[in-house]
């Protein structure tokens, strides 16, 4: 449908037409719960080529050493105006409005608390305040784990329990990137603009730490001691979450 139309026109279109999102066919993780046979998700190889990318494994490298494993709570983000999303009916929300409050670690199993797991975010469009860049408080990571309540729009941290310090948006450019502790308090702002902001928060960690997801299939980026373990075929990456899928389905 709309095949005439840009892909991010396109995209709104769909949405406001179904009345849903379908963030699931775009994303390169499968949900934690009612997983079917035929639960879309995309592994393709140009996703694969970006876990492992060089530069990237670079930084992370500084942040967690030499011996690094891709953690598999990873996603992409497409985010459409606001105004142009469909409400969920049963709490009158936007699906895909502002990100409420929360850390990384809150939404992950306990075993994953002192994994150094590293949030590493990027956009492939620009990522303004106008378009709902993320927004942090500072030092919050130094406060430890907070305690996070389900709410309509997610897991979020309890109001009482956020910090009282303002917080900073960063706006962001397609190139840059930001990296976030699991413990860092984060959220996003509202997309106001007419654009789709498109993003990915990927996640990485110590090669034999728990990645607090453990259903999931995570590998090794990159080893400075046993290189031969490191993954670099996209398509054993797909195998590894198709055969995930059909287990848990």
């Amino acid at each position: 449908a709309y095949e005439e139309l840009p892909f991010q026109q396109r995209l709104t279109r769909v949405y406001q037409d179904s009345g849903k999102v379908h963030a699931q066919y775009f994303d390169f993780s499968l949900p934690q719960g009612s997983v079917q046979p035929d639960t879309p998700f995309w592994a393709g190889p140009a996703v694969f080529r970006t876990l492992v990318n060089e530069d990237l494994l670079d930084a992370v490298e500084s942040f967690v050493g030499p011996e690094i494993y891709s953690n598999p709570v990873q996603h992409v983000r497409l985010k459409p105006p606001e105004r142009l999303t469909p409400m969920n009916p049963d709490t009158g929300l936007s699906q895909l409005g502002a990100t409420a409050w929360h850390q990384d670690n809150g939404v992950v199993l306990p075993e994953a608390d002192d994994g150094d797991i590293l949030t590493v975010w990027f956009s492939l469009t620009d990522a303004s305040i106008e378009h709902g860049c993320l927004q942090v408080f500072p030092e919050s990571h130094r406060r430890g784990l907070l305690h996070h309540c389900r709410r309509p729009t997610g897991l979020t941290v309890a109001e009482s329990f956020l910090p009282t310090v303002n917080p900073v948006a960063l706006p962001m450019k397609p190139g840059d990137v930001l990296f976030l502790t699991q413990l860092t308090c984060h959220s996003s702002l509202s997309n106001v603009t007419d654009e789709v902001r498109w993003s990915f928060d990927l996640r990485y960690q110590p090669i034999g730490k728990p990645t607090g997801r453990p259903a999931f299939p995570g590998f090794v980026a990159r080893s400075r001691q046993h290189p031969d373990s490191e993954m670099r075929d996209p398509a054993e990456w797909e195998r590894l979450w198709r055969d995930t899928r059909d287990r848990m389905a």
